[in-house]
């Protein structure tokens, strides 16, 4: 009961492109945290890797959590990831600007299955009626 509980809440919104999002933004948010060492060395540089870290889970949490906003996520997700290629140690070494835009994309492109409809029954034959005018051979009284 649980497994189906947790399929059906998977299957109703983009889970694979929030969890690649997350995943990104987890993978870019954790390089500048390095030991405080080289925490230090980095400086001032490590802060826009934090941050677009950070709202990259958002993203990824909001497809999960609110499918209606999922094409804004994916657009987001898609240009913080590549941004994130830039101001963010190649995006996280290039792992982080990938997932990311894996994940944007598929969040974009997920759309809500339809409810299974079923078909309309067939029309029943039609029935020869006699009519009150009428005998059975057809012949008019």
């Amino acid at each position: 009961m649980l497994l189906t509980r947790w399929r059906r809440w998977r299957r109703s919104r983009p889970f694979w492109g929030g969890l690649f999002a997350v995943l990104a933004g987890a993978w870019i948010c954790v390089l500048p945290l390095a030991p405080l060492k080289i925490m230090l060395q980095q400086g001032v540089a490590g802060i826009p890797s934090v941050l677009m870290g950070i709202v990259m889970i958002v993203l990824g949490l909001t497809a999960w959590f609110a499918p209606p906003q999922r094409s804004l996520a994916g657009v987001l997700t898609t240009l913080i990831a590549t941004a994130a290629l830039v101001l963010s140690n190649l995006g996280g070494f290039l792992i982080g600007t990938l997932l990311g835009i894996l994940g944007g994309g598929l969040m974009f492109a997920w759309q809500p299955s339809a409810a299974p409809t079923r078909a309309p029954a067939p029309p029943a034959p039609p029935t020869a009626v006699p009519t009150p005018h009428s005998d059975p051979q057809g012949a008019q009284l």
